[in-house]
């Protein structure tokens, strides 16, 4: 029997696992579309317990997670091959480094490079630690960097130890925490609980990311057509037209994933490239990032730890929080699909590798664009601030920009193309995980049917579009990643406590047969 006529075979599909994120999804959404303020009220209510009354958990783990990810790679467990001892990599770096890079980022990095440090600007925290010319540049490399690649890159090779070294056929999370909650419980209801709130968190994550920035993209294509529309009715023309997209390139399986990404790589540092030579601030651009990266190597562990306790400013609810909530609901699918591509590769290479390549892209785009803007507010070319404050609408902002440069319109259908090409590549990817989950057993090298990843691709847009209906304000569109987030960190405790014990017998298993 071939791999798709069996993986077509019903018997084999955890109707459960498939159905009930479904219906609770489509639940959400219905609720979002009939009562949008009262849903808006209610989502914000229990966002403020979970980020403001139990914040620090988040902190906890996202500094703790970094210091794993540190012991692994100086560590004796660095040198395990995921998969067969002296195995070669399954792909050469800049191919696994774009797939790698483009499945855990998404659109999203180039709608907040180009204006996140305005936001922080406006918040007085930024006042108490000095200038803005000083600061608002430090921020988003802290909140886009080492923390956020820690939570994909150790979870990825847990996934890789798990998928290629003990070949284990149920692709799921129950499956990587079996070492520590054991046989039973990852087989019974504990498994399955912890399975589905890890689904929840992989629609919740995927809305968050749809919500925030496919509005920047209706309003690049207001701008440039001259709709007489509304924004919309737009943005959910773009989530429908960039679903075909991640669909199309889902049912070709990893080349059709493999080429897009490297499609993407080169449509987004081409951007950078444009706006670094001909924006005409690339003395800042270059300085001032340089500057800004140095004082957040300076500051880490005090960016890291810092709590507001008194709450003068809410920064860290507001901002630190919520990144590493949206980060950790991102771990559903970003790490399993990296451990995937990351056959061949030891645990040093995977996490150095995402390092150099994840956070390294990650830290030019931030540098590049965002310092092209504050140049123009420090010399007093513009004054985006003010203009912020004003309106309150960044995607407007972004335009204003972009408005700035020179040849602006080939700069806007460049951004439009490079965020589609992001969103596609990263909601290939995440389709493939989610298809990957629906089913009780699937073996390393089998790949799910064509109508259940169909299914995912489908599902993955419903609540995005519900959020752009309801019209949530970006606070409560945060507030789906914080409240998805709250089970996920004790799973993610779990799983890498489960890791650690398994690659440490299977290092004793190599030593006594050597």
């Amino acid at each position: 029997m071939s791999n798709n006529m069996k993986a077509a075979d019903n018997s084999r599909i955890d109707w459960m696992i498939t159905l009930v994120p479904f219906i609770l999804i489509m639940g959400l959404a219905v609720y979002l579309f009939i009562f949008p303020e009262q849903a808006n009220v209610v989502i914000s209510q229990v966002r403020f317990f979970f980020g403001d009354t139990v914040g620090l958990y988040y902190l906890v783990i996202g500094l703790g997670t970094l210091i794993v990810s540190i012991f692994l790679s100086v560590s004796k467990y660095g040198d395990i091959v995921l998969g067969e001892p002296g195995e070669k990599p399954q792909y050469n770096f800049f191919t696994w480094g774009s797939m790698m890079f483009t499945c855990g980022l998404a659109a999203d990095i180039l709608f907040y490079s180009f204006a996140e440090w305005v936001m922080y600007a406006t918040n007085p925290h930024i006042a108490e630690m000095g200038s803005i010319a000083e600061w608002a540049g430090v921020f988003p490399l802290f909140h886009w960097s080492f923390i956020p690649w820690a939570f994909y890159l150790v979870l990825a090779v847990a996934f890789g130890f798990m998928l290629h070294v003990r070949k284990r056929s149920r692709q799921r999370y129950s499956e990587a925490c079996r070492p520590v909650i054991g046989d039973k419980n990852a087989n019974g209801l504990l498994g399955r609980i912890i399975d589905l709130f890890a689904l929840f968190a992989l629609l919740a994550g995927t809305a968050t990311t749809f919500s925030v920035a496919t509005p920047l993209m209706a309003s690049i294509m207001v701008e440039l057509f001259h709709l007489s529309i509304s924004r919309t009715a737009v943005t959910i023309i773009i989530l429908l037209i960039t679903c075909a997209v991640y669909t199309y390139a889902v049912l070709h399986g990893f080349k059709g994933i493999s080429f897009l990404a490297k499609l993407c790589i080169y449509l987004f540092f081409g951007l950078l490239i444009i706006v670094l030579l001909i924006g005409g601030q690339g003395r800042f651009i270059v300085e001032n990032g340089f500057q800004s990266l140095g004082k957040m190597f300076q500051h880490f562990i005090e960016l890291s730890t810092y709590t507001d306790p008194a709450r003068t400013n809410s920064f860290p609810q507001d901002w630190t929080i919520y990144y590493w909530a949206y980060w950790m609901v991102w771990c559903i699918a970003a790490p399993f699909f990296i451990g995937n591509i990351s056959r061949g590769r030891t645990i040093r290479q995977t996490v150095l590798g995402g390092y150099v390549f994840g956070v390294g892209s990650t830290i030019i785009s931030f540098i590049i664009l965002g310092n092209y803007s504050l140049g123009l507010q420090i010399s007093g070319a513009a004054d985006f601030i003010a203009q912020y404050e004003q309106s309150g609408d960044l995607y407007g902002l972004i335009l204003n920009i972009v408005a700035t440069m020179p040849g602006s319109s080939f700069i806007l259908i460049l951004t439009m193309v490079c965020m589609i090409a992001f969103y596609a590549t990263s909601f290939d990817s995440i389709a493939y995980t989610a298809a990957c989950y629906s089913y009780k057993k699937l073996d390393e090298n089998e790949k799910p049917h064509t109508m259940i990843t169909l299914l995912w691709c489908l599902l993955l847009i419903v609540l995005p579009i519900a959020l752009v209906f309801s019209e949530s304000s970006m606070n409560n569109i945060q507030s789906v990643s914080i409240i998805s987030a709250f089970p996920i960190g004790i799973i993610m405790i779990i799983m890498i406590w489960s890791f650690i014990k398994d690659a440490k017998a299977y290092m004793e298993e190599r030593e006594s047969r050597q």
